[in-house]
């Protein structure tokens, strides 16, 4: 076993402290991956506050992780030491029901593995990437293209992914009207994304204090739905709608400002249920549909596809002594738009 430096939450209401973890031995298709960066998603505070589920702590979050290899396993193929490499939500899966086969490990139907807080196929809890190293299986693994920088590189593992997916699922591209439900560390992600896709898009943010970030990262329209005018001038017009934000929205609202056959996607997983009257999706032949992040053949094509359009996330680049403030500034939406811990700072004891 290895033992590496790592910021652990000891329980749900604690703040998180600095500890070691362990790392299991190499094994012949495991890649060690030294971390440099890892970000910070919401889902980690959801975790470890417990907001979705019993936790069994100490837990180490973290699943946006950029690195170096270190060391292969004997029978490893696809990456050599020295790789630039990432690894995102899950770590493993059965590999043999018909979602892996088809390059859909996220919805493997025997569960997929997280990174972390998750039960791995040795029965040990996952640990994540607030650490120094991590050892993965090769085939969860995928390569960073020279063309992006690791830190900025770190939340397409997660945000890059949860976004890219839905739009290209959907058909994100020209001639497509798209809208971004919320300007946050998903939201700026959809933009980007949905930008260089080709699309018209458009943000739709509570307020318009983001306007201007909004254009600069590529919307071409921008506007408040907290303002009533907004759901009126956008009445049937878009065509898809990516909905970001982890809180309850009005879904009947915003189908309405679908064309026809227009589908509004959830990525954002608020606590409480959504709720959809049957006349807002069967007047237009409209969906309300989610979706998850991408498997590892669709993360490999987003991470190429933002080298070849100079993508990455824009990020704030923080020390592991700062996770705690970061995460509530997390939940107080005061951050633009990633925080991302150096984890050359996760020092010893």
């Amino acid at each position: 076993m290895l033992t590496v430096n790592a910021y652990a939450a000891p329980s749900a209401t604690e703040p998180l402290i600095p500890t070691t973890i362990e790392r299991r031995d190499l094994g012949p298709h495991d890649v060690l991956i030294d971390i440099k960066f890892a970000g910070i998603c919401h889902s980690d505070i959801h975790t470890v506050r417990g907001d979705w589920g019993p936790v069994q702590y100490p837990l180490a979050p973290g699943h946006e992780i950029a690195g170096i290899v270190a060391e292969v396993g004997s029978e490893v193929t696809k990456h050599s030491v020295g790789d630039r490499v990432g690894v995102g939500c899950m770590v493993n899966s059965c590999g043999e029901c018909k979602n892996c086969e088809a390059g859909e490990e996220q919805f493997c139907l025997n569960g997929n593995v997280g990174t972390y807080g998750a039960t791995d196929r040795d029965g040990t809890i996952t640990q994540g990437g607030y650490s120094t190293h991590v050892v993965v299986t090769e085939n969860f693994v995928v390569n960073i293209p020279e063309g992006i920088d690791l830190d900025v590189a770190a939340p397409l593992l997660c945000a890059g992914i949860t976004t890219y997916s839905p739009l290209r699922h959907w058909g994100a591209g020209p001639g497509k009207k798209v809208a971004v439900v919320g300007l946050g560390g998903l939201g700026h992600m959809a933009v980007k994304l949905a930008h260089a896709m080709g699309a018209e898009v458009t943000v739709l943010s509570q307020s318009l204090k983001k306007r201007d970030d909004g254009l600069r990262l590529g919307a071409d329209h921008y506007y408040a739905t907290s303002d009533p005018e907004t759901f009126k001038e956008l009445a049937g017009s878009l065509d898809l709608i990516i909905n970001t934000v982890s809180a309850t929205i009005d879904v009947d609202a915003y189908l309405s400002i679908l064309a026809l056959d227009g589908a509004l996607v959830s990525v954002g997983a608020p606590a409480e249920p959504l709720s959809v009257r049957a006349f807002s999706l069967i007047g237009g032949r409209k969906s309300f549909s989610g979706s998850a992040i991408g498997g590892i053949r669709e993360t490999q094509e987003m991470l190429n596809f933002c080298a070849e359009h100079g993508l990455g996330a824009d990020i704030e680049l923080i020390s592991a002594d700062q996770i705690n403030d970061a995460y509530e500034r997390v939940l107080a939406s005061d951050v633009r738009y990633r925080f991302v811990i150096d984890t050359a700072t996760l020092t010893g004891q």
